[in-house]
């Protein structure tokens, strides 16, 4: 071909001097892979009827069309070439494809030089784990900003990316699926099931009950509910590649694997029990002929049984051979359909003689039609039950559909094949019911003497038993046919191409079911065999299931179920165009137009409808089965996502909620304690985060922060990690993770504070656990810890402290070599997080990254009962225990000494709720004078009785006021002795800011011996609390040290049960008005 021709497509050779004389380039805009489609759109425009391209890629200027994008392929001609030869630039048929599959990284190297960029290519958005994925993957985040290593710079050259791509070629060139366009793979599939049986043997009885009007209608409103459906099913199918599983897939992929999964579950279990009954209507039908010939196999009911398994098992050796020869065998019983069809419509045309005058028979007569035109229904038939009969004759259009990956194309094929199916049954099926309505009598006797005496139909309405005529005659069909015997030949095609679609569609169904693993036990009919990877053993499985039913017999009871089943696939197929189309998620850009959602929803509607009127309780159990199917995957929760609409849905409910909320003033009826809690890495401290979750589950925000030391740079795997939310989800704790990179813990907890939530949901209380090594710790660390607390109170917030005996910090213990061991031995639940966003292409880790990253997430998903069990370390398990279960029988003493609001009482009593504290007791202890105690404790009672707080008890302390005891007096000189200011030794409050000087000791004298006091009266009277909620004192700024708080702290809370310091912020969080 020479440079000033056209390729196919539109693509353009054309020549650059800007290149070497034997290199080859592309300048591609998005979706150059379609250039790739030459070889076969010839084979699909032969299959279409069209018959191949002349010329090859010779096409003529006036006549070069474009799709969506125009792509010039730009090739360097020889030196010494004029424009018109043919040289070595020029693409021949042969090389196309070749060259074409070569082109992104070529075109990388060549139109930005010597980098890793690559252009964009739809290989770029497959899924990794795709069949059709062929390895090819951009460049990574990192490859691309990171300064460059030698590997990676010797990497970077435009001669490893073509090896690269020429070893993807070489593998991808392997396959060679048979795969189908839209006329055998969809058109002939939908014809063949939807003119079924029906067609012969119930279409002239649904004319005779409804007449020509009524039947026209019914098969118009079958075709609205199908069309609806397929117009539906055509939005979605072209939402994106859509791979084998059918409607399964498209459900499943639109609104999730609870719906998805009992959907595809029951559809396939539907389509194998339908495959006995299409073979026990053929088996009769042949039974019946045997019969006329006076032959029996056995008798009349095992002889069905008999023919049926015999013939079922002819059906399964041609899907066992393969999709071909299953593709001929439909295209050999649609023809001879056709023929049956035709040889109907010619005999109208053949005068009929007496006996089929006297049969009802009368050719084409007007008066005839003018009688029939109107309904005449019989006993309790309506025209509702005669639809119910009608209808089950129009769900076979998602036949093509349910091959869906054996399509060349299931994005055009689906729309196009079953939408034309639809056209040519509705139509023939209307006309059939005009065609009947003006040849058939509605009854006749069958005499010739009446039909001779001119009475033989009216004599039906005389009380004669006639036996003849469209309502009483189910073989019309044979008799106004020109040769009866291709009558027969066209129900044999009906009944056997219609229970081979339903053989293949339920393997291919439950195989594409089983690879998504939503229900167990099932894996092993994923595999599939040869090429075009066929579900030979889930062919098997339909065999025994369908050969069980021939065998059970009783198929008419269950047919309106099997009827439903198919209905409710179509609603859903609806609804999940609709759901999408409301979730108006980015995501969905279907290329077909033509729908609506609330059109949809309205056909959604409409086939619930019709399921109640075909049979209300089939449509019942139809209903219970998906409720049921959908709850056990909803509460199994298999780990797949596939970006469903409901997922857009929950997004933009809250964000709409949260947009809602943050108009509407606060108000301290709704508060809600939303808890900001430091837990660091949170499987690091999980008695904290059990312990918060217990005053958030289910009714207010939780949200675990980590401060991580250091910069961004440093910390980038950990801010990027997912096992926070992995760890948190194990354990079944709604919560949010929040991780930041700071130099200091304080800056980070600032962070946290100032920007955590969202809108009105944010955190309003801070809760920490205590600095246990305080006394160890670096001065500026605890002066840092304190000051959290100060920049709290500073925003407002509430703070609380928690303390227990043991430590929160099991950190250590998690690394050491004797757990790790431990957790492999007993194959721990692991954590796999999803880091390619800093892999590189070859799936190597950057330097940045810890190679011990799968064993720390591993560790992280340890949980107390397996730790408890292997006794590993026996220092942490009680702190890993803590606040897990039930918490034994007890008192949760809440010490409310000072007004800051009711938080100090109001998180005690939401604790007291949980049903892990249902054994607790709420006790309420308050600070009074002694001479007044009875009308304090009444006043105090008479306040919590209007906060509408339970409590068991109420004490009034007199004695707080009391002077501490000497010893522990001495215990807490004793205690802050290490931290006082040594003024003789030259420090000054300058130099040691956090140490305790003489003037603070002083000012704070009386607030020191209050904290000794209060310790001694914890002990007195909640020693054995199985918690201990208190009114945390606040450390006034520039007054209070840091190592002088602490030493209260140490002091109220040292050796006693866990102990939640907490403070409000002085805003009222209880209220007693309604």
């Amino acid at each position: 071909m020479s440079d000033s021709e056209s390729c196919d497509d539109g693509a353009q050779v054309v020549s650059s001097p800007l290149m070497g004389p034997e290199s080859e380039a592309v300048s591609a805009l998005p979706n150059a892979a379609e250039v790739n489609n030459s070889k076969n759109m010839d084979k699909s425009l032969m299959e279409d009827g069209r018959g191949p391209r002349k010329g090859s890629f010779k096409q003529s200027p006036a006549k070069k069309k474009h799709g969506r994008f125009h792509v010039k392929l730009i090739t360097e001609k020889e030196p010494g070439k004029r424009n018109g030869e043919k040289g070595r630039e020029s693409l021949s048929p042969g090389r196309q494809d070749s060259t074409d599959e070569t082109l992104d990284h070529v075109t990388a190297a060549n139109s930005f030089g010597h980098t890793i960029e690559a252009v964009p290519n739809l290989d770029h958005y497959r899924n990794r784990f795709s069949l059709m994925a062929t390895g090819k993957t951009r460049p990574t985040l990192y490859e691309l900003h990171e300064p460059k290593t030698k590997a990676a710079q010797s990497a970077d050259t435009p001669m490893d990316s073509i090896n690269m791509e020429e070893g993807e070629m070489a593998a991808a060139g392997g396959s060679d699926a048979l795969k189908f366009g839209w006329i055998k793979g969809v058109l002939v599939r939908c014809l063949l099931n939807i003119w079924g049986v029906m067609l012969f043997l119930r279409m002239s009885w649904i004319v005779g009950q409804a007449g020509i009007g009524f039947s026209i209608l019914i098969v118009l409103m079958a075709t609205v509910v199908t069309v609806l459906t397929t117009l539906s099913m055509s939005a979605i199918c072209t939402n994106g590649e859509v791979k084998g599983g059918g409607a399964y897939y498209m459900i499943s992929r639109s609104l999730g694997p609870e719906f998805g999964g009992s959907i595809g579950l029951i559809f396939s279990v539907a389509n194998a029990v339908a495959v006995a009954m299409y073979v026990v209507g053929f088996a009769e039908v042949v039974r019946d002929l045997l019969v006329v010939a006076g032959l029996t196999i056995i008798d009349p009911a095992n002889d069905v049984r008999i023919i049926g398994e015999v013939t079922l098992l002819f059906l399964l050796a041609i899907t066992m051979i393969g999709m071909a020869w299953e593709a001929r065998a439909q295209i050999f019983l649609l023809l001879l359909l056709v023929i049956a069809m035709v040889n109907m419509v010619v005999g109208t045309f053949i005068p009929a003689p007496d006996d089929e005058r006297a049969r009802g028979f009368q050719n084409y007569k007007g008066e005839l039609f003018f009688e029939n035109i109107g309904p005449d229904f019989q006993g309790t038939e309506s025209f509702f039950s005669v639809f119910s009969i009608f209808f089950p004759a129009a769900t076979g259009i998602l036949a093509g559909a349910n091959i869906s990956g054996d399509l060349k194309d299931a994005q055009m094929a689906i729309p196009k094949g079953t939408l034309i199916a639809i056209a040519m049954t509705s139509v023939s099926y209307a006309g059939l019911a005009i065609l009947l309505g003006t040849v058939m009598s509605r009854e006749a006797t069958g005499s010739i003497a009446d039909l001779v005496a001119g009475n033989f139909t009216s004599a039906c309405l005389e009380g004669v038993e006639c036996k003849y005529g469209l309502l009483n005659d189910f073989s019309v069909a044979s008799l106004i046919s020109g040769w009866a015997p291709l009558v027969l030949a066209g129900v044999f095609a009906a009944t056997l191409s219609s229970a081979l679609a339903s053989l293949v569609s339920a393997p291919k169904v439950f195989q594409a079911l089983c690879k998504d693993r939503i229900f167990p036990k099932i894996e092993v009919f994923a595999v599939g065999s040869g090429p075009g990877d066929e579900p030979r053993r889930a062919y098997i499985l339909a065999f025994f299931i369908a050969a069980s039913f021939i065998a059970i017999g009783e198929l008419n009871a269950i047919a309106p179920i099997i009827s439903n089943f198919f209905l409710m696939s179509y609603a859903l197929i609806n609804f999940s165009c609709f759901s999408a189309s409301l979730a108006k998620s980015p995501g969905w850009r279907p290329a077909f137009r033509y729908y609506n959602m609330w059109v949809a929803l309205v056909a959604a509607a409409i086939c619930m409808a019709v399921m109640f009127l075909i049979n209300w309780y089939a449509a019942l159990i139809t209903i219970a089965l998906v409720a049921a199917l959908y709850m056990y995957v909803h509460y199994t929760k298999p780990e797949i996502n596939w970006g469903s609409s409901n997922q857009a849905f929950i997004y933009t409910q809250a964000l709409t909620n949260t947009l809602k909320l943050n108009n509407i003033p606060a108000h301290v009826k709704t508060f809600r304690p939303q808890v900001l809690v430091l837990t660091g890495v949170p499987d690091c401290r999980p008695a904290l985060v059990h312990f918060v979750s217990h005053i958030t589950k289910s009714n207010s925000l939780m949200v675990c922060g980590t401060v991580l030391p250091g910069d961004q740079s440093n910390n980038l795997v950990e801010l990027l990690t997912e096992s926070h939310e992995k760890w948190l989800e194990y354990h079944k704790i709604k919560a949010f993770p929040a991780i930041v990179a700071s130099p200091t813990l304080r800056q980070g907890a600032q962070s946290l504070m100032q920007i955590g939530g969202l809108g009105k949901i944010k955190p309003n209380t801070l809760i920490m656990g205590f600095l246990g090594k305080w006394k160890t710790e670096k001065p500026q660390n605890v002066m840092d810890y304190v000051g959290i607390i100060h920049d709290a109170f500073d925003l407002a917030f509430g703070v609380g402290l928690l303390r227990i005996k043991e430590s929160f910090d099991v950190s250590s213990a998690l690394n050491t070599p004797g757990f790790t061991e431990y957790v492999e031995e007993e194959k721990v639940p692991e954590i796999r997080v999803e880091t390619s966003s800093i892999k590189s292409e070859k799936g190597a880790l950057a330097p940045s990254i810890s190679s011990d990253t799968a064993r720390e997430s591993k560790v992280a998903m340890i949980d107390s009962t397996a730790l408890i069990k292997g006794k590993p370390i026996d220092d942490v398990i009680k702190s890993m225990q803590k606040f897990q279960g039930k918490m034994p029988k007890g008192n949760i003493d809440v010490w409310w000494l000072v007004d800051d609001g009711g938080l100090t009482l109001l998180i005690p009593h939401l604790i007291s709720m949980k049903s892990n504290w249902d054994k607790c007791r709420l006790r309420v202890f308050a600070k009074g004078k002694k001479e007044e105690i009875n009308r304090e404790k009444m006043g105090m009672a008479n306040m919590l009785s209007k906060f509408r707080i339970d409590f068991s008890d109420l004490e009034i302390i007199p004695d707080f006021d009391q002077k501490p005891k000497k010893e522990n007096l001495q215990r807490f000189e004793d205690l802050i002795k290490p931290w006082k200011l040594n003024v003789e030794a030259g420090e000054t409050a300058e130099k040691f800011p956090w140490k305790i000087t003489p003037d603070e000791i002083e000012t704070l004298w009386e607030k020191t011996n209050r904290q000794i006091r209060i310790r001694e009266l914890l002990r007195e009277h909640s020693s054995d609390a199985q918690l201990i909620v208190m009114s945390l004192p606040i450390p006034r700024k520039k007054t209070c040290s840091a190592y002088m708080y602490m030493s209260w702290l140490e002091t109220l809370s040292k050796d006693m049960p866990p102990i939640l310091l907490l403070r409000g912020n002085q805003t009222s969080v209880l209220t007693h008005y309604s």
